[in-house]
């Protein structure tokens, strides 16, 4: 468990210096690496928490300050490092509090140094709230609370600087080589580098075309013109950027005016991002990858990859260096509105798309660029464009685990865009949204009433929907279930006139469940019409996919169909896997303990309901966020549970539940074992040869078009094989089919 990014070149030296940090950490609770910029303090972090990562079952997490530049976002950027769910319901260190008391992870918190006082307070509560928790620092000053051991980080050692110079020559100059007779000099160069790692590694670059001795003599100059000759007088940091102001010096000059514009992105870019932002004046869009790999081989820029795909990052002391320089072009505006330009394009182009393919490789994708999306909207150029930036950002907020985070932002961009515009209609939605999902009820109604104005106001049917389908939503979670029902369906019409699937589908799961607890008999046609628009999409959906069999298992539950809604929960399960949804696959869990307790599996169902309980914990939510009925199915189990078991028994299988850590661990739980759905002898199977043959592929998870595709069949013919299996089997959904062919497989199937 962790995130740790692989290492893309070798740990060279400092072994005693990894002994002793590993011996430290062990014994402290809190221990900062400090140092100078440039003298290895985040490699040797990183090397010792790989290396211990075995002593921490809950992980070694990752959180890279660099790109944060508001104090009031770093538990923001902790909580996302850590797969913490940001739902913004409390403060966000008190919900990470909360996720990590029961957790004994390391924390690396990387690049302090510019946020000390916000490191400071969040290490302090985090280690207040975690006995098990362990945290190593980064940063050229100390913390400055109480239990903080300090590990000051020295320069290489004269025999780990060569070494550490031969390897990366050699990554540039494959035959480069420390022999007798150049040794004396590259000891000379390492000391003049001051033993400096970062400094040792630009000057690397440079040997593909210099030798040793004339790097040596070229350095000896520029430190005497800084210096007046006195080698004393020249401090680690003058040494490092005097080094930085030769590689810029020895640049050609695209590479130079790159390395500025580059200066903007506030964590690591793809080369698309680097192209639109960077080309112009001087450097043509064809020209950006080259110049970027002349950038790579000088150290100036670093390889790097997220999720598989080439990306690349400046360290932080090159990128200020870089970011100084764009200042004095002036031209930084320019550029800076350029990058909010291109992260602009791309939330708009993934909101506008999202019913298309790739919607969860989009959300990592706007994952991957979070720094540079909260640069984007720190840029404070005009209003109206950060308004529509942050309204475009709606999924990445609500379904990308940065709650909190979006409320943050929209909070900033509305007070700072009062205008009756387009963009500010769709940024109240969208705050209304956050806001519902904190359940923060008078904020949501405060932003609707407003949003509903201007939407009608404007004549934007898009935003009266989405109004329409967020009031059934409180109206729902406040128990006011026939209201809620007026209100989706409103929605679902809405929705179904401007081609909003996705909000129709939404709107469709609510008045689903809103309507089987009213007992109303349209539930179930509802809840097949949210299933059947969600399968249209494929995988493409997955999300609102799972809650629409979750709605229609919730639906044959409270109709008695036992064994239907154990089919249906179990396949809403499966299609959650992956998806990191707390929420979600805790309301499954319940439901699932529910239905479990009803056919008789009392201990089972009492481990379901500690599982669903451990997710709602981390997220600093209760089932009553989600309408006294849920509340009621709840107390009703639990009192099933305790009457067959007794007290002690119960609280252990709660315990036991409550044991997985996460969605993913709490999903692959309750999936553990498929529960027999008859005790009987299968009965002959009703279907005929080319029926059981679509049944066994609609097993296998395949859409109706699939299986056309696979059988050589048109998608008419097969819809019609599959409601021919529905209504011979009795059965409402695909789930159903899937679960009755696992239970009565027949030879020639």
């Amino acid at each position: 468990m962790g995130n740790l990014p692989a290492a893309l070149t070798t740990f060279v030296g400092r072994r005693q210096d990894l002994a002793e940090v590993r011996d430290r950490l062990g014994a402290t609770r809190l221990l900062t690496l400090t140092g100078v910029g440039g003298v290895g303090k985040t490699r040797l972090a990183l090397e010792v928490a790989a290396a211990s990562a075995p002593d921490f079952a809950d992980g070694v997490w990752l959180v890279d300050l660099a790109a944060v530049r508001d104090p009031a976002l770093v538990a923001n950027a902790t909580a996302a490092a850590l797969g913490a769910p940001d739902l913004g319901v409390r403060p966000i260190v008190d919900q990470i509090s909360a996720f990590l008391a029961h957790r004994s992870p390391l924390i690396v918190l990387d690049n302090c140094e510019h946020l000390v006082d916000a490191c400071a307070e969040l290490a302090q509560a985090l280690l207040s709230a975690s006995p098990g928790l362990r945290i190593l620092t980064t940063s050229r000053r100390a913390l400055g609370i109480f239990g903080e051991h300090i590990f000051a980080v020295p320069p290489l050692a004269p025999d780990d600087a060569v070494e550490l110079l031969r390897d990366r020559t050699t990554a540039v100059r494959a035959d480069f080589q420390v022999t007798d007779d150049n040794r004396a000099q590259v000891l000379r160069l390492c000391a003049d580098l001051d033993g400096l790692p970062l400094a040792i590694e630009l000057a690397a670059s440079r040997l593909r075309s210099l030798t040793v001795d004339e790097a040596v003599n070229r350095l000896e100059d520029r430190f005497g013109l800084l210096t007046s000759g006195n080698r004393t007088a020249r401090p680690h940091q003058r040494t490092l950027r005097a080094l930085i102001d030769w590689s810029h010096e020895l640049c050609a000059p695209a590479e130079r005016l790159l390395w500025h514009r580059l200066s903007v992105f506030a964590g690591d870019f793809g080369l698309d991002a680097a192209e639109a932002v960077c080309a112009g004046d001087g450097i043509d869009r064809s020209e950006v990858l080259d110049v970027l790999d002349q950038l790579v081989v000088q150290s100036v820029v670093l390889p790097t990859e997220q999720n598989g795909m080439p990306r690349y990052r400046l360290l932080e002391t090159v990128r200020q260096y870089g970011r100084d320089r764009l200042a004095e072009s002036g031209e930084e505006q320019r550029v800076l509105r350029r990058h909010h330009d291109f992260y602009l394009a791309l939330a708009e182009g993934i909101a506008d798309g999202w019913s298309g393919p790739g919607q969860w490789e989009n959300l990592t994708r706007l994952c991957a660029e979070h720094a540079d999306l909260c640069a984007a909207l720190a840029h404070g150029g005009d209003p109206q464009a950060t308004l529509a930036l942050v309204g475009a950002l709606r999924f990445h907020w609500c379904w990308g685990r940065f709650i909190g985070e979006g409320r943050h932002w929209l909070d900033r961009a509305l007070a700072a865009a009062p205008e009756p515009t387009p963009a500010r209609a769709r940024a109240l939605w969208v705050a209304a949204w956050v806001a519902a999902l904190q359940s923060d009820h008078p904020a949501a109604h405060r932003w609707l009433d407003e949003a509903e104005n201007l939407g009608e106001r404007l004549g934007d049917p898009v935003v009266c929907a989405h109004v329409q389908n967020l009031c059934g939503s409180l109206a729902l979670s406040g128990g006011r279930l026939d209201e809620a029902v007026s209100f989706f369906e409103a929605a679902v019409a809405a929705y179904t006139e401007t081609g909003e699937e996705i909000g129709a589908i939404y709107a469709l799961v609510q008045m689903g469940t809103a309507q089987s607890h009213l007992g109303d008999p349209r539930a179930t046609q509802t809840c097949g019409q949210a299933l059947a628009l969600s399968e249209a999409h494929g995988d493409r959906l997955a999300h609102s996919h799972a809650y629409a069999l979750w709605t229609l298992g919730y639906n044959a539950w409270i109709r008695g169909d036992h064994d239907e809604a154990s089919a249906l929960i179990r396949s809403a399960l499966e299609k959650a896997q992956g998806l990191n949804d707390h929420i979600g696959v805790a309301l499954m869990l319940e439901a699932l303990a529910w239905i479990t307790a009803a056919r008789g599996d009392l201990e089972e169902a009492g481990r379901l309901l500690g599982a669903a309980s451990a997710l709602l914990r981390d997220t600093g939510t209760t089932l009553s966020t989600f309408g006294l009925h849920m509340v009621e199915q709840r107390t009703r189990c639990e009192e099933d549970v305790v009457r067959a078991l007794g007290r002690g028994a119960y609280e252990k299988a709660l315990a036991e539940g409550a044991g997985r850590r996460g969605p993913e661990e709490a999903i692959a739980y309750a999936l553990r074992a498929r529960p027999e759905l008859t005790a009987t002898a299968p009965a002959p199977s009703p279907l005929t040869a080319r029926e059981r043959d679509v049944a066994a592929l609609v097993a296998d998870g395949l859409s109706n078009r699939q299986i056309a595709s696979a059988l050589g069949r048109s998608p008419r013919t097969v819809d019609g094989h599959v409601e021919n299996i529905l209504a011979k089997l009795g059965f409402a959904s695909r789930a159903r089919i899937a679960s009755w062919w696992t239970a009565n497989q027949e030879p020639d199937a």
